[in-house]
């Protein structure tokens, strides 16, 4: 704070008691140059002095980071003793902790540390402003981070935290954003991103080595009229305030295993009472504080039960998260293990999961993708339940199933290009050409397509011999070398 008197004077004014909070952990600026430390667990309580005024300060992940006019000090909570001290060139205005490095942003852009102060990166790109970096605009993870570009808000780069050089495309989208937020999770292909732009709505796009600025990355859509949202410390739950209701997804990676379960697999409760624009300021395991507009801070409690899930599931446990399911007896569970389960490519488990909610449709697909002899088949099924026709072809073009992939494409109507493959590979365009007869017929249409007519005055259909073919197929399929049931 500065203001200037009529005298002439300047005063310049700090704000003091500032506080910060993590789990059971309490952080406040007593004086310029001092914090207290308090563990209310505990009732331990702990004064820090410095040599210089308090600019900033963090606490997450075990760690509390302070940083003065002139220095930075890095303190483990378990030893507030001794620190790991470094020098800064400049005033730093904004950090950011994640699971293994620290992100400062000073005047110069943003540096990337790890707990033991020591420099790992300094991400940039062309037209980086440094005072339009702050928590809305700047998220990072343990191995990704994710930066909205000033020049063009509707632009996110992703950068690598290791290196600090941009990782494929920057993600688009069709608004300006206003906040985005990585989640911390697994591992980098566990790794998402939400994004909220000027209309309010909240998105959430895959950020995973395979999707980085690619195609795949597509924004989808979770909801609108989004006052706020945050990622669990622990999990992958995701906690938003949206349209005066608190709604927490359990397993946010639903929307790109299977759409048709998002509503199965999210809680949601009446929010009224928090008033406008409610800030999500902590979302640790089934724990959600808000903060409302008049600064008062409110808690909310979901469900425990996803986070042992969670806990399960990381250890490959199968067999007792089924248990766990069956002792909770609730159907939101059951939905979130059935996704968890078709993510890791865990049948098995599946199969059980979507017997327990009655989904009978993808009970019966599963059972289909189990009977499958090789494992390349299998995959490709899968990827064609994430909606991704694209790479199922690939996976089956890859591994020499050149059958399978044509049947795929008739199965989904995609006449022209499994005409095209049975074409390019000159194999059974004649069974392409009677299915799409036998389709047509069942339609009650005739065929207009000039390149089925092309192909259909030179091949004569003789529904034994592609029977024969296909019978043929299966078992050079099952035959081949590698094939090997699915295994329980």
């Amino acid at each position: 704070l500065a203001a200037v008197g009529a005298n002439g004077s300047v005063l310049f004014g700090q704000v003091l008691e500032r506080r910060v909070e993590w789990q059971n952990i309490e952080v406040m600026l007593k004086e310029t140059n001092k914090i207290i430390v308090h563990d209310i667990l505990t009732e331990m309580e702990e004064d820090l002095d410095f040599r210089d005024r308090v600019i900033s300060m963090a606490v997450g992940f075990g760690y509390l980071v302070v940083t003065t006019s002139l220095q930075c000090c890095i303190y483990l909570l378990q030893n507030l003793n001794t620190p790991h001290i470094f020098d800064l060139k400049e005033p730093v205005n904004y950090i950011q902790l994640g699971e293994k490095y620290v992100l400062m942003v000073d005047n110069n852009g943003m540096q990337v540390y790890t707990y033991e102060g020591r420099a790992v990166s300094a991400p940039k790109f062309q037209g980086m402003r440094s005072e339009a970096l702050n928590a809305a605009t700047v998220s990072m993870a343990s191995d990704v981070m994710a930066v909205v570009d000033h020049s063009d808000p509707k632009l996110v780069r992703i950068f690598d935290t290791l290196t600090g050089k941009e990782m494929g495309k920057p993600i688009q989208h069709v608004l300006d954003m206003t906040s985005v937020q990585l989640n911390r999770w697994g591992g980098p292909a566990h790794r998402k991103l939400i994004l909220q732009d000027r209309n309010r709505d909240l998105y959430i796009v895959p950020v995973g080595q395979t999707a980085a600025g690619g195609k795949d990355a597509v924004p989808f859509k979770l909801g609108t009229m989004c006052d706020s949202a945050l990622w669990n410390t622990d999990t992958d739950m995701l906690a938003a305030v949206m349209d005066s209701k608190l709604v927490v997804w359990y397993y946010p990676t639903v929307v790109f295993v299977d759409r048709d379960l998002v509503a199965q697999t999210k809680f949601a409760k009446d929010a009224a009472d928090m008033g406008k624009e409610p800030q999500v300021v902590a979302f640790h395991g089934s724990h959600v504080t808000i903060r409302r507009a008049d600064a008062a801070q409110l808690s909310a409690a979901v469900s425990p039960y996803p986070t042992a899930l969670y806990g399960i599931v990381q250890k490959h446990m199968w067999e007792q998260a089924i248990q766990l399911c069956r002792y909770v007896k609730d159907g939101t569970l059951w939905a979130c293990l059935a996704v968890m389960a078709l993510a890791d490519k865990e049948l098995s488990t599946a199969e059980v999961a979507f017997a327990a909610i009655d989904e009978v449709a993808k009970l019966q697909y599963v059972l289909t993708i189990k009977e499958i002899p090789t494992s390349e088949g299998r995959n490709a099924e899968l990827a064609l339940w994430r909606r991704r026709p694209e790479e199922a072809e690939g996976i089956l073009l890859q591994a020499g199933l050149v059958y399978r992939a044509i049947d795929m494409h008739m199965r989904l109507f995609h006449w022209d290009r499994a005409l095209e493959l049975a074409v390019h590979h000159k194999t059974h365009v004649d069974t392409v050409l009677a299915m799409r007869e036998r389709y047509l017929t069942g339609m009650g249409r005739e065929e207009t397509a000039p390149r089925f007519l092309q192909y259909r005055e030179g091949v004569t259909i003789e529904w034994d011999k592609i029977q024969a073919k296909i019978a043929q197929e299966k078992e050079n399929e099952a035959n081949r070398q590698g094939a090997r049931p699915y295994q329980e």
